[in-house]
């Protein structure tokens, strides 16, 4: 690695060189500028450029020096650089950056540039209430106590900012990447690219005004918005502003983007969208070339190697040994031995010094006291916690070791007191955490330690006793302080053999998921490790060391408590809590104790520096070795060199500074000896981050900016041997160019992880495989955990963690690195130094990069957004690697480890649970998933006519099925003579005059009003005639009826028959939110041309009211009569039309897309209808049926209103808005009245069961039971909510509710009822499909369980006389039944058509009276359905003896969503979503623009808001392969419902573009 670099400065003469170090020298002094030096070197080199090839042309342009670093003090000599060996490559090197000014200057340009081009991406909305950042802890010093203490990057500021130099000059650069190819084939920006592949050499917004959006085929409906009011108004249907159906359904669209749908783009959110868009237009990466065909047609893109990627060129390592462990006369044969020895003959040494918490010395000691101490401990242990016959403690028993940090002393007794009786201490953190739990009962342990202090501040029980916490083994408590301790007799000794394999104490580590294993140390592991730290840091007896590390593990423990015992130290031990009140303490103890030894983490040196002023005159002359412990570290290179710089003019020797790397499973690895003075220090290496990013080691050439600096750890240990391995899979050997997991095989290291044998083999008995898979050796080796490489000299270089490392699309990255990066980007004013995770979570097939990171609580919101945008760009620049997750939480809300690092496993923990609540986050999963599946193309060329002749030979039948024959079924002949309702009416009214027709009941289930037939008739004689009279109204003309629901409405309807006009009943305006629903009751009065309006006084008072004129224009309102006072005047005549085809009644309803329709029901379909329902469901004059639904349109209005007149049975009538005041009404009704068939709709089974799930019990002591119930039958225009079906029956069948009761039924626009239940026929069947081929129009049934499976149930059975096909909506050819194809339908009740102000031929041609394209020689007139399903022939019998063909509908054509050549439907995603987390209270999706939009409510707390945007995202992207452009969370009650219980999405998409939707807050995905 060196060789080439150094030998090229070596070739040159020997005056040249000393020149050269002359002039380093005086620019190291500042006596030169960075200019002037650069000036001069490239004099001194130009004679002689051609000779060094080793050297890079750079050389001659950079500089060797190391300046201190800008936030340093002025320049004080940095001799580590000047040493000739020091890397030439420095180019790149992160730690020389730091220093250089013209890099500072370089930034501040790059910035500066940057700010005035603002990255064009859209910010997020947020609420301004939303998140109240709690003020951070005073008490945290410059809280910079991270997971990946990463604090030395000091210089790494200057640095990356620099990096930033290129990417900063086009601020979009990083979304830029240039790309060949369509735009189909740009898999991540796909979801956008589904134009008709206009490529994407023009912006998407050129695409669009000649692009055909398939996504909603609906006419641009004009729609006006709800209220936004918190709770949801009681079901209202939105009205649309003005356009009716009767536009052509594929009419031109071509003004798509001038009015988004009939909003004007103008408003906030469509910019942001545009801007969004704009991002997101410009290509991506190259697309990969190959995929992989995983079932089915799914393609998956896996990343093909890059051909240019470097590979290892080396020769395979040979593994490198350590100097052999010398012997020494005097070393004891066990620690325990040496404990003895210096306890008894030295009685009064000093052993360790603990301090308070002002830093001060506050208790020292002794060997001697120590002695005394763990004696009398041990002796405790043994003999005094149980009885002579059963002692609770027996030796190799485990025991937990619980004592604060603050408090060395007790620890070091109890430590050496559990030695001294064999027993085995396991040191723990505080007392608290879950995975700790874990740990102890794996170690079987029963017993904890701990002090008196500890022990009262633990949490206890009403009755005094210890917590038992969550996942603890319960423990028995026993307090150390010597009161407390029995002295041992004189004749007692402890037991102290010579150092075996037995275990002497078990650390324990925290593995990257969070769990905690312990790791097992023997009593010969932990003498041979203490011998070779004696012999590598060449510790003498009586030297003083000062450790800042935590005692109870790693190096704190193997230096500061073992290897101190074994060579008589004393040791100095500064706690955390005193570091973060006065982080200068451990310099002023080196200082005060004249220690020769430190032990530091890169944070230590990062807080002296900091405090660095407070204090002048302290002097680390004294120190021989400063033991940085996680020297390891990319960023301990800059701390280092920084800590230096300001402290060598106190006295520290730069040979001083020595890293070394551990690991709790292979112990110490490597550490620097301390240097001879004034020898040259050891060289860097400056790696190719590309390089290190595929496992491969080269010196950095390329790219100054994305270089990692690495310094050495020294050599092997004494007496060990190391190999590199390959990361994953079999342990082979690497290649001496490449980077691999180092492995150490030597006596001082663990043995195994304890209780835990499966995961101790494959890293404790490792034996490394040659590249032909056989064993090299027969000497098994430990993984340490650490990835590197050993370089020139065997010296080993570390450059990162196996935690830590992020594998994503086959390339290795370091979280540490990306850490340092992410602080590299001018941070201060936004967030923590050192306050950042950096993990990877898995979504679609590859793991995405998060990091999360801790907010200022003064940063404002610009400031945020900025820093993220520059994190993502730098992020991307340096390392090639996109960030999926960008968070930003509030101060001091990251979970900590016990010592104030950064809890990484539960950050990811609380990420993907949704409980991280930041306060900002950004998404870019637009740029890092490029793994999507390539965009369907829709396939041309085979026609409808072949694709029927291929299934006719494959054996597929037509999909197609009918209800009975309605020819072959008696009916009854007094209901056959009458064709008209009226009729009926009329003959019942006189053959059974006192038979009860209808019963309306109040919320208390109390009967408020009957009508029996002659009352009927009675009543709607009075309001024919006074139709007559008041209205002067001709046959033929409309009428609005606006009633509750109730038996006015019936009466009304049948006096408007009486009269010959035609009703039109419409849902009453909601007194508190007029202004959303008196619209649509103007609306339909203004489409139906109806000349009069019959309502209530109290409807009438409202309609002409101050509130009402606000809302509408309520002078134009035609007649209103009320029909609260009818005179008794006899009608003259009942009207009778002539012909059945006449006109009977209009069915105006407001679609889910949010179009008003009203169809013509003629006199024979409405007879039709009634006969088809009487036959499915057996009706007959002494049934009664309970009715809990809405009576304005379709099926609702027509069992309301229609069917006890037509087939004389009694129907009790349950007004819906009833159960709001008393849930119980409809079930206790249905158990009171015994009520065998029941129709409710999906807002009334939603209501009982949130409502009455857990009241169940309630319900048995009010005795209702409704074992009585044959059919429940929920009425519905959408796919069966099989979830809700299966909910409700399982929740009431405790009180009788037969499972097969409940049903649903199907009808659409064009035919209100196609299935229902009904009486006879078999139980309703369900099927799993497969969710992907559904996508393709394709059936694939599969098993329950089965990935990607979607349960659906059969609608109900066809009725009667209905006929249905499944036809291509495109070709309007019919489909096998292995296809999704629209419903087609044909049946005596479908509607006659569509009523509209300008009669459009062509729609009702196509809607009401079509054919098929071909295979139907009767040439059948079909209706439109407008609804996906398919038919399946089960193996059940119909009543007819045949087998039975089950219809099963998906979805609306209208609703269903075209993404990337695929058909969704928006149900599918919304239930994926609504399972994401708990929060979510509904769901809709729709698209714009072709970028999908998630509105979420949420029903938590607010903060909880940012949460939902990654889970969201991920779901989506996992299940449905579809990245989500936009997040959107708002209120409960926001997603507007009709009175159907349909979201109703496009009014929902209207308001948002709109920006009427007030959200919580609004994601824009990159």
């Amino acid at each position: 690695m060196a060789e080439p670099a150094a030998a090229g400065v070596s070739s040159l003469p020997r005056e040249v060189r000393e020149q050269l170090a002359e002039l380093e020298l005086e620019l190291s002094e500042g006596d030169i500028t960075q200019k002037g030096y650069e000036k001069k070197r490239a004099k001194l080199l130009a004679p002689y450029v051609p000779q060094t090839q080793g050297v890079d042309p750079a050389l001659q342009k950079e500089s060797r020096t190391q300046m201190p670093a800008p936030s340093a003090t002025p320049a004080s000599a940095s001799s580590s650089s000047s040493s000739k060996f020091h890397r030439a490559r420095s180019g790149g090197a992160r730690d020389e950056r730091y220093r250089s000014d013209i890099h500072t200057e370089a930034v501040q340009a790059a910035l500066a540039k940057h700010k005035e081009q603002k990255m064009a991406l859209p910010m997020p909305t947020k609420r301004r209430s939303t998140f109240v950042q709690s003020p951070a802890d005073a008490c945290t010093p410059p809280d910079t106590s991270s997971a990946s203490e990463d604090e030395g990057s000091l210089r790494r500021q200057a640095a990356l900012s620099a990096a930033l130099h290129q990417s900063l000059q086009n601020a979009e650069s990083w979304i830029n990447r240039s790309i060949q190819g369509s735009s189909t084939s740009s898999s991540a920006s796909s979801t956008l690219s589904h134009g008709e592949g206009k490529g994407t050499s023009g912006s998407l917004a050129d695409v669009f005004p000649n692009t055909r959006i398939e996504n909603f085929s609906v006419p641009p409906d004009v729609t006006a918005t709800t209220s936004s009011s918190s709770a949801r108004p009681a079901a209202v249907d939105l009205p649309p502003s003005g356009i009716v159906k009767g536009m052509h359904k594929g009419s031109n669209r071509s003004s798509l983007m001038d009015t988004a749908d009939g909003v004007p783009v103008s408003s906030r959110v469509s910019t942001k969208i545009q801007q969004l868009l704009n991002t997101l237009k410009r290509p991506k990466r190259p697309p990969l070339k190959e995929f992989f065909v995983d079932d089915f047609e799914e393609i998956v893109e896996v990343p093909q190697p890059d051909p240019n990627q470097p590979k290892p060129e080396g020769r395979q390592m040979t593994p490198v040994k350590g100097e052999p462990l010398g012997v020494v006369c005097n070393w004891p044969p066990a620690l325990e031995a040496a404990l003895q020895r210096w306890g008894t003959t030295q009685a009064k040494c000093p052993c360790l010094t603990a301090l308070d918490v002002t830093g001060k010395p506050v208790y020292t000691l002794t060997y001697g006291k120590l002695w005394s101490r763990s004696l009398k401990l041990a002796y405790t242990l043994l003999n005094k916690l149980g009885t002579k016959n059963e002692p609770v403690l027996k030796p190799g028993d485990r025991v937990a070791l619980v004592y604060p940090n603050s408090d060395p002393v007790m620890f070091m007794v109890a430590f050496y007191g559990c030695l001294l009786a064999e027993v085995i201490p396991v040191p723990i953190e505080d007392a608290g955490g879950q995975q700790i739990g874990f740990l102890l009962g794996s170690c079987g342990i029963a017993l904890a330690l701990t002090t008196e202090v500890c022990l009262k501040g633990l949490p206890k029980t009403q009755n005094g006793e210890i917590v038992q916490f969550k996942g603890w083994p319960r423990l028995k408590w026993v307090v150390t302080d010597s009161k407390y301790l029995s002295k041992s007799p004189k004749d007692w000794q402890p037991n102290i053999s010579a150092a075996g394999t037995e275990p002497a104490y078990i650390e324990y580590k925290t593995s990257k998921e969070g769990s905690v294993m312990g790791v097992t140390v023997s009593r010969i592991a932990m003498l041979s490790h203490c011998q070779a730290l004696s012999q590598a840091c060449n510790y003498s007896e009586g030297e003083t060391i000062v450790n800042v590390l935590d005692f109870k593990k790693d190096a704190g423990l193997w230096h500061g408590i073992l290897t101190n015992v074994m060579n008589k130290l004393h040791t100095i031990s500064v706690p955390y809590s005193v570091m973060k009140t006065c982080p200068l303490s451990w310099v002023q103890r080196v200082h005060a104790h004249k220690a020769k030894v430190a032990l530091v983490k890169c944070r230590d040196l990062h807080w002296a520096m900091m405090a660095h002023r407070d204090q002048r005159d302290v002097s680390l002359s004294s120190l021989r070795m400063l033991i940085v412990t996680d020297g390891a570290n990319p960023w301990s290179v800059s701390s280092c060199d920084a800590f230096l710089s300001l402290f060598q003019s106190h006295g520290l020797k730069p040979e001083a500074i020595c890293p070394c790397a551990t690991s709790p499973e292979a112990m110490t690895i490597a550490i620097r000896r301390p240097g001879v003075p004034g020898a040259p220090l050891p060289g860097r290496a400056i790696l190719s981050m590309n390089g290190l990013s595929f496992g491969v080691i080269r010196v950095n050439t390329e790219d100054k900016n994305s270089a990692l600096t690495v310094q050495d750890v020294g050599h092997v240990m004494p007496g060990g041997m190391m190999c590199i391995v390959k990361p994953d899979g079999p342990p082979q050997l690497c290649k001496t160019d490449e980077i691999g997991e180092i492995c150490v095989s030597s006596r001082a290291g663990g043995m195994m992880y304890y209780g835990l044998a499966g995961v101790t083999k494959n890293t404790f008995e490792v034996i490394p495989v040659s590249s032909a898979g056989s064993p090299v050796g027969d000497v098994p080796f430990v993984r340490s955990g650490l990835l590197g490489f050993v370089g020139p000299g065997s010296l080993v270089f570390v450059v990162g963690k196996m935690d830590g490392l992020l594998t994503v699309s086959g390339r290795r990255h370091n979280a540490d690195d990306i850490v340092a990066t992410g602080l590299a980007v001018e941070s201060i004013k936004t967030v923590y130094r050192g306050r950042i995770a950096v993990f990877s979570v898995s979504v679609f097939y590859d793991e995405r990069i998060v990091v999360v990171a801790e907010q200022r609580p003064d940063a404002s919101e610009e400031d945020s957004f900025q820093w993220m945008s520059r994190v993502l760009q730098a992020i991307d620049s340096i390392h090639q690697v996109g960030v999926y997750c960008l968070a930003l939480v509030p101060a001091n809300t990251l979970p900590k480890t016990p010592l104030g690092g950064i809890h990484i496993s539960q950050t990811k923990h609380h990420f993907l649970e949704g409980s991280l609540h930041p306060c900002n986050i950004l998404m870019c999963p637009h740029t890092c998933v490029t793994n999507l599946p390539k965009p369907r193309q829709k396939q041309p060329g085979v026609g409808p006519a072949s694709v029927m002749v291929g299934n006719l030979v494959a054996g597929k039948r037509i999909a197609q099925a009918s209800g009975r024959d309605l020819g072959q079924i008696e009916d009854n002949d007094l209901v056959k003579k009458h064709q008209f309702l009226t009729e009926v009416l009329q003959w019942r009214a006189q053959a059974t005059p006192d038979h009860p027709l209808f019963l309306l009941l109040n919320a208390k289930g109390t009967t408020v009003c009957t009508a029996t037939c002659l009352q009927l008739h009675k009543k709607a004689e009075r309001i024919a005639s006074v139709l007559c009279d008041k209205g002067h109204l001709n046959a033929g003309d409309n009428v609005v009826l606006l009633y509750p629901p109730g038996i006015e409405l019936i009466t009304a309807f049948y006096g408007c028959l009486y009269a010959g006009c035609i009703p039109v009943t419409v849902r009453p305006p909601h007194a508190q939110s007029l202004t959303a629903t008196l619209p649509t009751v103007r609306m339909i009065v203004e489409v139906s041309k109806a000349a009069c309006i019959l309502t209530t006084q109290t409807l009438m008072r409202l309609l002409k009211s101050r509130e009402a004129a606000a809302a509408v224009d309520v002078k134009t309102w035609p007649t209103i009569i009320d029909t609260d006072d009818l005179p008794r005047k006899r009608l003259s005549q009942i009207y009778k039309p002539p012909t059945p085809e006449m006109l009977a009644y209009l069915d105006f309803s407001v679609s889910t897309t949010g179009m008003l329709t009203g169809v013509k029901m003629s006199h024979a379909a409405v007879s039709g209808l009634c006969r088809a329902i009487k036959l499915q469901c057996e009706l007959y004059s002494s049934r009664q049926i309970a009715i809990c639904l809405d009576p304005y349109c379709g099926l609702g209005f027509v069992l309301w209103c229609l069917c006890s007149v037509y087939s004389g049975h009694q129907s009790i009538l349950i007004p819906p808005m009833e159960l709001e005041s008393n849930l119980f009404l409809w079930l206790s009704t249905v158990s009171q009245y015994k009520i065998r068939d029941t129709f409710c709709s999906y807002s009334v089974m939603e209501l009982c069961t949130k409502g009455l799930g857990n009241q169940v019990e309630v319900l048995k002591a009010r005795g209702i039971n409704l074992s009585c119930v044959r059919t429940c039958v929920v009425v519905a225009e959408e796919r069966p909510r099989v979830s809700l079906t299966h909910s409700f029956s399982k929740l009431f069948k405790d009180i009788g509710l037969s499972s097969r009761a409940v049903s649903t039924t199907f009808g659409s626009r064009v035919n209100v009822a196609i299935c229902l239940q009904g009486t006879s026929g078999p139980d309703p069947t369900t099927v799993y499909v497969d969710l992907k081929s559904l996508r393709h129009d394709r059936v694939r049934l599969v098993e329950r369980g089965a990935p990607q499976s979607l349960l659906l149930s059969e609608s109900g059975k066809i009725l009667p006389g209905v006929k249905v096909v499944i036809v291509n909506p495109e070709t309007k050819g019919p489909l096998g039944d292995s296809h999704l194809g629209e419903i087609w339908v044909n049946s005596p009740h479908t509607a006659s058509g569509y009523y509209t102000i300008y009669d459009n031929e062509t729609l009702q041609a196509d809607h009401f009276n079509t054919r098929l394209s071909f295979g139907d020689a009767a040439q059948t007139l079909w209706a439109r359905t407008g609804y996906l399903g398919f038919v399946r022939r089960t193996e059940l019998t119909a009543a007819s003896g045949e087998r039975h063909d089950a219809l099963y509908v998906v979805g609306a054509l209208d609703e269903t969503l075209e993404l990337r050549g695929l058909r969704y439907h928006p149900i599918d995603i919304e239930t994926s979503v609504s399972r994401t987390h708990r929060s979510i209270a509904e769901c809709a999706v729709f698209t714009w623009t072709n970028l999908l939009v998630v509105v979420v409510e949420l029903c938590g707390c607010e903060q909880e808001a940012l949460d939902l945007v990654p889970l969201v995202t991920n779901v989506v992207l996992e299940e449905h392969y579809l990245i989500v452009g936009v997040v959107v969370v708002v209120d409960p009650g926001v997603i507007p419902i009709n009175s159907r219980g349909e979201k109703q999405r496009m009014h929902l998409r209207d308001s948002f573009l709109a920006d009427q939707l007030d959200p919580i807050y609004v994601a824009y995905n990159m």
